[in-house]
């Protein structure tokens, strides 16, 4: 991989792994279209760690007070200040935990086509704009329960499929749960921690027992370009998010979805 490609799929990464417009669609994608070989596993371990370490250092505070009192209320058999947020992350992250594992090889062997992104990409942004356009959708981060994180979690299991968008499919649960945009992103931002830690630690052990050599200067620049698009992403999109919404990203996945058809399904 050359410099080029590196910061430019790097940038990519960083910018759509928040955003509501799925970053493995956009990983797949850009190879098929710009005739570029694919960026390997390394590259992908790379770009994890980056987006990772941009996600917890926004969300320091939030990830030291959850750590805390979530091992506090584990300690003390009752919740202890926003523990009972910190246990609905753990259980939030079970069924996209449980969906990788058993599903790893059918999603990286048969779900990366044009064809199954074109109608996830299409499909599920429809839904995140009919989400976003119904009323009552007051409800605060703090009035989640256990069933609410379930649910979300089923989403983000769902968007194990390609095209779907992490990101996306958690905020639109969220929303159709009556959540404010703000908390419905916030959850998904601090639910995108421990599932992303585990892609990292999934990818790193692949590595591991990989005989092919590690691109150094990929893997840098690739980690380095994600960690700061990622931590513009996120920042302007709360930034932005009462004042926009989540239209110019459905939007923006309808017109990736045309392209789809016209260039690679034609």
């Amino acid at each position: 991989m050359d410099v080029f490609h590196a910061l430019f799929l790097g940038i990519l990464q960083g910018l759509t792994e928040f955003l509501p417009i799925s970053s493995s669609a956009h990983l797949i994608l850009t190879p098929s279209l710009l005739g570029w070989e694919d960026q390997g596993v390394g590259f992908d371990l790379a770009v994890h760690v980056g987006t990772l370490t941009a996600v917890v250092l926004y969300f320091h505070r939030d990830v030291l007070g959850l750590t805390r009192d979530g091992v506090q209320s584990l300690v003390h058999r009752r919740f202890i200040g926003r523990g009972n947020l910190a246990w609905f992350l753990v259980i939030g992250t079970i069924p996209a935990g449980l969906g990788g594992l058993a599903l790893l090889d059918l999603i990286d062997n048969e779900l990366r086509s044009a064809s199954i992104i074109f109608v996830t990409t299409l499909v599920f942004g429809l839904l995140l704009g009919w989400a976003d356009w119904r009323p009552n959708k007051g409800r605060v981060i703090e009035s989640l329960t256990w069933k609410d994180a379930l649910l979300v979690g089923l989403a983000q299991a769902l968007a194990l499929v390609p095209g779907t968008s992490r990101s996306g499919a958690t905020i639109t649960a969220g929303l159709f749960l009556g959540l404010s945009r703000e908390a419905a992103s916030r959850f998904s931002f601090l639910l995108a921690i421990p599932i992303t830690a585990l892609a990292a630690a999934a990818k790193l052990l692949e590595v591991a027992a990989s005989d092919s050599a590690v691109d150094w200067t990929g893997f840098l620049i690739g980690g380095i370009t994600s960690f700061v698009m990622a931590m513009t992403a996120i920042h302007f999109f709360l930034k932005w998010l009462n004042r926009v919404g989540m239209w110019p990203y459905v939007v923006y996945r309808v017109i990736l979805a045309v392209i789809i058809y016209a260039v690679l399904m034609h």
